[in-house]
């Protein structure tokens, strides 16, 4: 009954009772895309900036591979929200997720690796709901460095459809073309989500891609699904019949298959565990040190994660009236700064500066730095009380 008064309507500005969501915040859930972080170290190791392509092209298809099942929502960040994860000892790298604006939701996110990459993204989610099914459609541009060669990779995500929405079971798809350019070389790679039809013979969950040099020849192809597992196969130009080039038969090709990405296998009694992957797991596990407005210490999401649902979304209520009235004190001020001509700053992320993008020329929100070194020193002065 709750959905069917949503329908055309903006999600994210309905107030959802907590029993759609499974216990996770969307920074936690934007982590999740460092499942397969091991292709971007295996990336930066390639001296061939075309064979890097095929593993960066693994690496954006496997943020897709814990979606399948997972059809409950993660929770709306709060305005100033954060999240951390560091994993320099057991994996090299550490990253931060802020969120950044609350209407529409955007989240930032840095990560870094001393393996040699950064991946930093801002991600706005715009939904659509059209009664049977549920479209998200993340806006924003996803940004990979590899540090000694300086190739800057950047893509977009596809739409996400829940479909199901309020009669049968809920399953999701992932639709569209993603291209990655690596804008120091003119490399690209166009990788399409084959959408789910009930009529095809093909596999279902499909992804193609080719990767091209900047005279637009395709010097490999690949072949795999968004839940499973990624391949790709050098293309060697055959010379046709007519003296032209033909592309390489389909049996010659395989003996060049190489598996770039497998999806790990989901942990024993998943079902029961919202479909949770390995990583997914352990990210709301308490942590100590970490800031304030850190998603570990939400207390409507803690309660949820412990089945105490009166009292989550008594506690959900609280925050976002807590958060409206903040709001509110910050337009009242920003009224009076106006009235009387002083310069006025609205809401300013605290980890996050917002400016242009050097290389996509968009406005987005780039890691000022000095979360790391507050941590050290646990001075968290700056932090807004969020909770």
């Amino acid at each position: 009954s709750i959905m069917k008064n949503c329908i055309g309507k903006e999600l994210s500005k309905i107030p959802m009772p907590v029993n759609f969501n499974e216990p996770l915040s969307m920074l936690q859930r934007l982590t999740e895309d460092l499942e397969y972080h091991e292709l971007l170290d295996r990336a930066a190791k390639c001296e061939n900036s075309l064979e890097q392509l095929c593993y960066v092209a693994a690496f954006t298809v496997s943020s897709y591979s814990t979606t399948v099942f997972r059809t409950s929502k993660p929770f709306n960040p709060l305005l100033g929200e954060t999240f951390e994860l560091d994993r320099l000892e057991e994996n090299g790298y550490r990253s931060l997720c802020e969120q950044v604006s609350h209407h529409p939701p955007a989240a930032a996110h840095h990560a870094e690796s001393k393996n040699g990459w950064t991946l930093r993204q801002e991600i706005k989610i715009t939904s659509k709901f059209r009664g049977k099914y549920l479209s998200i459609m993340p806006l924003g541009s996803i940004h990979c460095i590899f540090h000694a060669t300086g190739h800057h990779y950047t893509w977009k995500k596809v739409t996400t459809t829940v479909h199901n929405i309020i009669v049968g079971k809920l399953w999701i798809d992932q639709s569209g073309e993603i291209d990655i350019v690596n804008h120091k070389t003119g490399d690209k790679c166009n990788l399409k989500f084959v959408p789910y039809s009930y009529f095809s013979r093909d596999v279902a969950r499909k992804v193609t891609g080719e990767v091209t040099d900047p005279s637009g020849k395709v010097h490999f192809a690949l072949l795999g699904t968004w839940d499973e597992k990624m391949d790709c196969f050098k293309v060697q130009p055959v010379v046709g019949e007519n003296g032209g080039d033909a592309r390489q038969r389909g049996h010659e090709a395989e003996e060049s298959r190489v598996m770039l990405w497998k999806r790990n296998p989901l942990p024993k009694n998943a079902e029961n565990m919202y479909y949770f992957s390995e990583l997914a797991l352990t990210l709301n596990a308490w942590e100590s040190g970490t800031a304030p407005t850190d998603s570990r210490l939400r207390p409507d999401q803690r309660l949820m994660e412990n089945g105490r649902w009166d009292e989550a979304n008594a506690e959900k209520q609280r925050l976002e009236e807590k958060q409206r009235l903040s709001r509110k004190k910050r337009e009242a001020e920003a009224m009076k700064a106006t009235e009387d001509g002083t310069p006025y700053d609205p809401y300013k992320a605290l980890w996050f500066e917002r400016k242009k993008d050097p290389v996509t020329k968009e406005l987005t929100h780039i890691y000022r730095g000095g979360y790391w070194e507050c941590k050290e020193k646990q001075d968290w002065t700056s932090c807004p009380d969020i909770f």
